[in-house]
Protein backbone atom coordinates (compact mmCIF):
# COMPACT_ATOMS: atom_id res chain seq x y z
CA UNK A 1 0.00 0.00 0.00
CA UNK A 2 1.17 3.63 -1.28
CA UNK A 3 1.26 5.51 2.12
CA UNK A 4 -0.37 8.60 2.02
CA UNK A 5 1.55 11.76 0.79
CA UNK A 6 1.75 14.61 3.93
CA UNK A 7 -0.33 17.28 3.69
CA UNK A 8 1.85 20.64 2.22
CA UNK A 9 2.39 23.59 4.33
CA UNK A 10 0.54 26.38 2.40
CA UNK A 11 3.39 29.23 1.55
CA UNK A 12 2.68 32.63 3.00
CA UNK A 13 2.71 35.12 0.09
CA UNK A 14 2.00 38.45 -0.68
CA UNK A 15 0.98 40.23 -3.82
CA UNK A 16 2.36 44.17 -3.76
CA UNK A 17 0.88 47.12 -6.76
CA UNK A 18 3.11 49.87 -6.91
CA UNK A 19 1.57 52.73 -5.65
CA UNK A 20 4.69 55.07 -6.65
CA UNK A 21 8.41 55.47 -6.84
CA UNK A 22 10.87 57.93 -5.34
CA UNK A 23 14.53 58.81 -6.26
CA UNK A 24 16.59 59.33 -2.85
CA UNK A 25 19.78 59.54 -3.53
CA UNK A 26 22.02 58.86 -6.83
CA UNK A 27 21.89 55.37 -5.95
CA UNK A 28 18.72 55.29 -4.14
CA UNK A 29 15.49 54.36 -5.01
CA UNK A 30 12.02 53.86 -3.19
CA UNK A 31 9.45 51.99 -3.99
CA UNK A 32 6.33 51.89 -2.32
CA UNK A 33 3.67 48.92 -2.24
CA UNK A 34 0.41 48.90 -2.04
CA UNK A 35 -3.08 47.34 -2.76
CA UNK A 36 -5.69 44.48 -1.88
CA UNK A 37 -2.73 41.94 -2.16
CA UNK A 38 -1.36 43.37 1.18
CA UNK A 39 -4.72 43.13 3.22
CA UNK A 40 -2.87 40.07 5.23
CA UNK A 41 0.65 41.61 5.57
CA UNK A 42 1.67 42.83 9.12
CA UNK A 43 4.95 43.77 10.65
CA UNK A 44 6.22 42.56 13.65
CA UNK A 45 7.40 45.06 16.66
CA UNK A 46 10.88 45.03 14.65
CA UNK A 47 12.97 47.26 13.11
CA UNK A 48 14.77 45.15 10.80
CA UNK A 49 11.74 43.33 9.26
CA UNK A 50 12.32 42.01 5.88
CA UNK A 51 10.46 40.70 2.90
CA UNK A 52 11.74 38.50 0.10
CA UNK A 53 10.86 39.61 -3.24
CA UNK A 54 10.14 36.86 -6.18
CA UNK A 55 10.93 37.98 -9.40
CA UNK A 56 9.38 35.39 -11.97
CA UNK A 57 11.85 33.25 -14.68
CA UNK A 58 11.62 35.14 -17.62
CA UNK A 59 9.43 33.02 -20.46
CA UNK A 60 7.42 31.25 -16.76
CA UNK A 61 4.02 31.48 -16.11
CA UNK A 62 3.07 30.37 -12.93
CA UNK A 63 -0.91 29.84 -11.84
CA UNK A 64 -2.72 31.53 -10.20
CA UNK A 65 -3.36 31.91 -6.99
CA UNK A 66 0.46 32.47 -6.63
CA UNK A 67 1.66 29.82 -4.26
CA UNK A 68 5.65 29.00 -3.79
CA UNK A 69 4.49 25.81 -2.16
CA UNK A 70 3.43 24.79 -4.94
CA UNK A 71 5.43 26.28 -7.74
CA UNK A 72 8.49 24.73 -5.58
CA UNK A 73 6.57 20.99 -6.07
CA UNK A 74 5.50 21.37 -9.38
CA UNK A 75 7.76 22.88 -11.33
CA UNK A 76 11.42 22.48 -11.98
CA UNK A 77 14.17 24.16 -9.64
CA UNK A 78 15.45 26.29 -12.27
CA UNK A 79 12.11 27.95 -12.55
CA UNK A 80 11.01 28.67 -9.61
CA UNK A 81 11.03 32.66 -8.97
CA UNK A 82 14.17 34.07 -7.54
CA UNK A 83 13.99 35.80 -4.51
CA UNK A 84 15.89 39.01 -3.08
CA UNK A 85 15.81 40.02 0.01
CA UNK A 86 14.74 43.73 1.77
CA UNK A 87 14.51 45.27 4.55
CA UNK A 88 10.54 46.92 4.84
CA UNK A 89 11.75 50.80 5.15
CA UNK A 90 8.32 52.08 6.68
CA UNK A 91 4.73 49.69 6.85
CA UNK A 92 1.94 52.06 7.13
CA UNK A 93 -0.68 49.75 8.22
CA UNK A 94 -3.38 52.07 7.88
CA UNK A 95 -3.11 53.15 4.29
CA UNK A 96 -1.82 49.52 3.71
CA UNK A 97 1.80 51.11 2.02
CA UNK A 98 5.25 49.07 2.47
CA UNK A 99 7.89 51.45 1.60
CA UNK A 100 11.01 49.48 0.61
CA UNK A 101 14.47 50.54 -0.47
CA UNK A 102 16.99 49.23 -3.20
CA UNK A 103 20.22 50.71 -4.14
CA UNK A 104 21.03 50.87 -7.73
CA UNK A 105 23.73 50.62 -10.20
CA UNK A 106 22.14 50.74 -13.63
CA UNK A 107 21.41 47.61 -15.08
CA UNK A 108 23.35 45.87 -12.73
CA UNK A 109 21.83 42.56 -10.48
CA UNK A 110 17.92 41.74 -10.83
CA UNK A 111 16.24 44.02 -7.83
CA UNK A 112 18.16 47.35 -8.59
CA UNK A 113 16.67 47.02 -12.38
CA UNK A 114 13.18 46.51 -11.22
CA UNK A 115 13.47 49.28 -8.85
CA UNK A 116 14.59 51.44 -11.64
CA UNK A 117 11.61 51.21 -14.17
CA UNK A 118 8.88 50.44 -11.68
CA UNK A 119 5.62 51.98 -12.27
CA UNK A 120 2.38 52.16 -10.91
CA UNK A 121 0.54 49.46 -11.08
CA UNK A 122 2.82 46.97 -11.93
CA UNK A 123 2.63 43.63 -9.50
CA UNK A 124 4.98 42.08 -7.52
CA UNK A 125 4.80 38.75 -5.20
CA UNK A 126 6.90 38.17 -2.06
CA UNK A 127 7.37 36.25 0.90
CA UNK A 128 7.56 37.23 4.68
CA UNK A 129 8.03 39.57 6.45
CA UNK A 130 10.82 38.47 8.71
CA UNK A 131 13.38 39.80 11.23
CA UNK A 132 14.19 39.94 14.83
CA UNK A 133 16.32 43.19 16.02
CA UNK A 134 14.35 46.14 17.90
CA UNK A 135 16.32 48.75 20.11
CA UNK A 136 16.30 47.63 23.49
CA UNK A 137 15.06 50.39 25.91
CA UNK A 138 17.42 49.05 28.66
CA UNK A 139 20.65 49.34 27.00
CA UNK A 140 22.55 52.23 28.38
CA UNK A 141 23.71 52.66 24.90
CA UNK A 142 23.68 51.91 21.26
CA UNK A 143 26.04 50.91 18.36
CA UNK A 144 24.71 50.74 14.33
CA UNK A 145 27.15 50.63 11.70
CA UNK A 146 26.83 49.27 8.33
CA UNK A 147 26.80 50.54 4.51
CA UNK A 148 24.29 51.43 2.26
CA UNK A 149 22.80 47.81 2.09
CA UNK A 150 21.73 48.31 5.84
CA UNK A 151 20.77 51.90 5.97
CA UNK A 152 17.16 51.35 5.44
CA UNK A 153 17.35 49.08 8.88
CA UNK A 154 19.34 51.84 10.53
CA UNK A 155 17.32 54.70 9.57
CA UNK A 156 14.57 52.14 10.90
CA UNK A 157 16.47 51.19 14.14
CA UNK A 158 16.53 55.37 14.54
CA UNK A 159 13.41 56.08 13.89
CA UNK A 160 12.71 52.89 17.09
CA UNK A 161 15.12 54.58 20.00
CA UNK A 162 13.65 55.57 22.80
CA UNK A 163 13.68 59.51 22.78
CA UNK A 164 16.86 59.93 25.06
CA UNK A 165 18.57 56.88 23.89
CA UNK A 166 22.24 57.06 24.21
CA UNK A 167 23.20 56.01 19.96
CA UNK A 168 26.45 55.91 17.89
CA UNK A 169 26.04 55.33 14.36
CA UNK A 170 27.75 55.09 11.59
CA UNK A 171 26.75 54.37 7.78
CA UNK A 172 29.39 54.56 5.04
CA UNK A 173 28.17 55.48 1.37
CA UNK A 174 29.89 55.56 -1.70
CA UNK A 175 30.25 59.64 -1.09
CA UNK A 176 28.25 62.17 0.26
CA UNK A 177 25.74 62.86 -2.50
CA UNK A 178 24.44 59.28 -0.84
CA UNK A 179 23.53 60.91 2.29
CA UNK A 180 19.60 61.23 3.78
CA UNK A 181 17.94 62.90 6.55
CA UNK A 182 17.32 60.33 9.00
CA UNK A 183 15.66 61.08 12.53
CA UNK A 184 18.24 60.99 15.20
CA UNK A 185 17.04 61.12 19.41
CA UNK A 186 18.46 63.53 21.49
CA UNK A 187 21.31 61.50 22.66
CA UNK A 188 22.63 60.48 19.37
CA UNK A 189 25.24 61.03 16.95
CA UNK A 190 25.33 59.92 13.64
CA UNK A 191 28.26 60.22 11.59
CA UNK A 192 28.43 59.41 7.64
CA UNK A 193 31.42 57.70 6.29
CA UNK A 194 32.10 58.04 2.72
CA UNK A 195 34.53 55.60 1.01
CA UNK A 196 35.37 57.55 -2.54
CA UNK A 197 37.09 54.37 -3.90
CA UNK A 198 37.93 53.33 -0.50
CA UNK A 199 37.60 49.23 0.07
CA UNK A 200 33.81 48.44 1.32
CA UNK A 201 33.98 48.68 5.03
CA UNK A 202 37.24 49.72 5.60
CA UNK A 203 36.02 53.05 6.85
CA UNK A 204 33.40 51.46 9.13
CA UNK A 205 35.96 49.14 11.22
CA UNK A 206 38.37 52.13 11.28
CA UNK A 207 35.39 54.14 12.66
CA UNK A 208 34.24 51.75 15.29
CA UNK A 209 37.47 50.80 16.14
CA UNK A 210 38.81 54.53 17.38
CA UNK A 211 35.65 55.56 18.66
CA UNK A 212 35.49 56.26 22.70
CA UNK A 213 33.70 53.53 23.90
CA UNK A 214 31.00 54.67 26.42
CA UNK A 215 30.54 52.44 30.09
CA UNK A 216 28.00 50.35 30.06
CA UNK A 217 25.54 47.50 28.46
CA UNK A 218 25.66 48.13 24.61
CA UNK A 219 23.24 46.85 22.35
CA UNK A 220 24.70 46.50 18.85
CA UNK A 221 23.51 46.41 15.33
CA UNK A 222 25.90 45.64 12.56
CA UNK A 223 24.66 44.63 8.91
CA UNK A 224 26.14 44.98 5.32
CA UNK A 225 28.96 43.79 3.63
CA UNK A 226 29.97 39.78 4.91
CA UNK A 227 33.88 41.16 5.26
CA UNK A 228 33.43 43.92 7.66
CA UNK A 229 30.49 42.22 8.90
CA UNK A 230 32.84 39.56 10.31
CA UNK A 231 35.51 42.03 11.11
CA UNK A 232 33.35 43.84 13.59
CA UNK A 233 32.19 40.74 15.23
CA UNK A 234 35.45 40.03 15.68
CA UNK A 235 36.17 43.37 17.44
CA UNK A 236 32.64 43.67 19.32
CA UNK A 237 32.79 40.38 20.54
CA UNK A 238 36.40 39.86 21.47
CA UNK A 239 37.98 43.11 22.19
CA UNK A 240 34.83 44.35 24.06
CA UNK A 241 33.30 40.95 24.97
CA UNK A 242 30.15 42.10 23.86
CA UNK A 243 27.82 38.86 24.82
CA UNK A 244 25.74 37.22 21.52
CA UNK A 245 22.53 37.85 23.11
CA UNK A 246 23.16 42.10 22.89
CA UNK A 247 24.02 41.71 18.78
CA UNK A 248 22.42 41.87 15.66
CA UNK A 249 25.06 40.90 13.23
CA UNK A 250 24.34 39.82 9.85
CA UNK A 251 26.20 39.98 6.45
CA UNK A 252 23.12 41.08 3.73
CA UNK A 253 26.32 40.22 0.76
CA UNK A 254 29.52 39.58 0.09
CA UNK A 255 31.58 41.42 -2.26
CA UNK A 256 32.32 38.89 -5.48
CA UNK A 257 28.83 36.84 -4.86
CA UNK A 258 25.54 37.28 -6.18
CA UNK A 259 22.94 37.03 -2.88
CA UNK A 260 21.92 33.11 -4.46
CA UNK A 261 25.81 32.25 -4.36
CA UNK A 262 26.06 34.25 -1.15
CA UNK A 263 22.98 32.85 0.75
CA UNK A 264 24.53 29.47 -0.49
CA UNK A 265 27.61 29.60 1.51
CA UNK A 266 26.29 31.86 4.19
CA UNK A 267 25.69 28.96 6.49
CA UNK A 268 29.25 27.96 6.04
CA UNK A 269 30.23 31.72 6.69
CA UNK A 270 28.72 31.82 10.43
CA UNK A 271 30.07 28.33 11.49
CA UNK A 272 33.63 29.75 11.26
CA UNK A 273 33.01 32.93 12.72
CA UNK A 274 31.43 30.92 15.61
CA UNK A 275 34.60 28.56 15.30
CA UNK A 276 36.98 31.44 15.63
CA UNK A 277 34.93 33.31 18.66
CA UNK A 278 34.80 29.38 20.43
CA UNK A 279 38.34 29.18 20.04
CA UNK A 280 39.16 32.59 21.84
CA UNK A 281 37.60 31.73 24.65
CA UNK A 282 34.57 34.16 23.95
Amino acid sequence: MTSARPARKKSTTHCGEVVRTERLTPHMVRVVLGGDGLSQFAVADVTDAYVKLLFPVPGVAYPEPFDMGAIREEFPRDQWPVSRTYTVRHWDAERRELALDFVVHGDEGLAGPWALQAAPGQRIHFGGPGGAYKPDATADWHLLAGDESALPAIAAALEGMPADAVVHAFVEVADASEEQPLAVPAGGRLTWLHRDGAPVGKLLVDAVQSMDWPQGRVQAFVHGEAGFVKDLRRLLRLDHGVPREDLSVSGYWRTGHNEDGWQASKREWNAEVEAEQESSGR
